[in-house]
């Protein structure tokens, strides 16, 4: 599930829905272009191997794809060794919104809800939550037997992710005149989702999911691991509260460039419903040389109303200085209406910048 191409034909053999796209490596630029004119523009161009929202290109025609698709090609063999490239078809709004599997010992998947996770920059997440503020229990359904599906075709153990490209139909259709709404859908209603991609480990987000289920994703993926049945009755999950994790980096909250330093002082915020994942106190140095994220701060309530005011209290009260820091974008962001409102995608931080 590591090669994007390889997980596509797999989820599409398995009936999971996947957006148009190469079955192939483009194994030149001729072979791009061919692909990007029948899928339609605008299209992405993605490397085969990359992760993490690396290796990435939006075209938007055959000029920009010719740039691109070098650009990507050159990224893929430096970083992740391997230059294959995917070409799909780019979706220029949507939402990311991902369904929590856990394949457990006896051979059955099961599907612990969906996080959405559309705020981010540069294709990486910055918060997530869940449940989705978008996901009406009618494409709960659909969503959650879809990933049940995608661990089912690989005998799928243990925690993983599959991640997902929602799309609202009639959003997409005022704003996309190529017509992006064609291709392999999820079937009738207002809006469709497509595969994305599936990370076969436990991942930063999962402390939302386990608020939401009261299911700890630690001990059961040890639980599987030692051919032990889960803690939990697998015909019995159901979502309770909602519950946000923000992502506490040490970049500067505008441009989100990194801002690695000496931590002079680090208080964290305490309380009902919050949650504070980190490794570092005051007085260690936040190094250049790895991830910039230093803490996740996680808030829990009863509905979406009161995680959102346990989150604001919850970030006034996180102090740190020395190395820049994003609490203040956070901030931001618990007061935005677009995000308040639920109706947010994927360019909400670049509309709020």
């Amino acid at each position: 599930m590591g090669d994007k191409i390889n997980a596509r034909n797999l989820m599409a053999a398995a009936g999971v829905p996947v957006a148009p796209g190469t079955t192939d490596p483009a194994a030149d630029l001729d072979a791009a272009v061919a692909a990007a004119t029948e899928i339609g523009y605008p299209v992405m161009v993605k490397a085969a191997a990359g992760g993490g929202g690396m290796g990435m290109g939006v075209a938007t025609d055959e000029a920009a794809l010719r740039i691109e698709y070098d650009k990507v090609r050159a990224f893929a063999e430096r970083m992740f060794g391997d230059g294959s490239v995917l070409i799909e078809r780019y979706f220029p709004r949507v939402r990311h919104v991902e369904v929590q599997i856990l394949g457990l010992a006896d051979g059955r998947v099961v599907a612990l809800g969906e996080r959405e996770c559309s705020v981010q920059r540069r294709n990486q997440k910055l918060v997530e939550e869940s449940p989705s503020p978008a996901v009406s229990p009618e494409l709960r359904e659909r969503f959650l037997a879809a990933a049940v599906r995608a661990g089912e075709a690989v005998g799928y153990r243990n925690a993983g992710t599959v991640e997902c490209l929602l799309v609202p139909r009639q959003r997409n259709l005022a704003d996309d005149s190529s017509g992006s709404g064609s291709g392999s859908g999820s079937g009738s209603g207002s809006e469709e989702f497509f595969f994305l991609e599936m990370n076969t480990r436990l991942q930063v987000e999962h402390p939302v999911t386990e608020y939401v289920y009261g299911v700890d994703l630690v001990e059961e993926q040890l639980r599987v691991a030692s051919g032990l049945a889960p803690t939990f009755d697998p015909d019995a999950l159901a979502p309770r509260g909602h519950a946000i994790e923000l992502r506490i980096n040490a970049e500067d909250p505008k441009r989100f460039l990194p801002g690695p330093g000496a931590i002079k002082t680090w208080n964290e915020p305490t309380g009902e419903g919050v949650r504070v994942d980190s490794g570092y106190v005051a007085g260690n140095t936040v190094t250049p040389f790895y991830d910039s994220l230093m803490a996740k701060l996680i808030v829990s309530g009863s509905d979406r109303a009161e995680a959102v005011e346990r989150a604001r209290a919850a970030v006034a009260a996180f102090e740190i200085a020395g190395p820049k820091c994003n609490l203040p974008f956070h901030a931001e962001l618990l007061e935005n209406e677009e995000f308040l409102s639920g109706d947010y995608d994927t360019g909400i931080v670049p509309r709020m910048r």
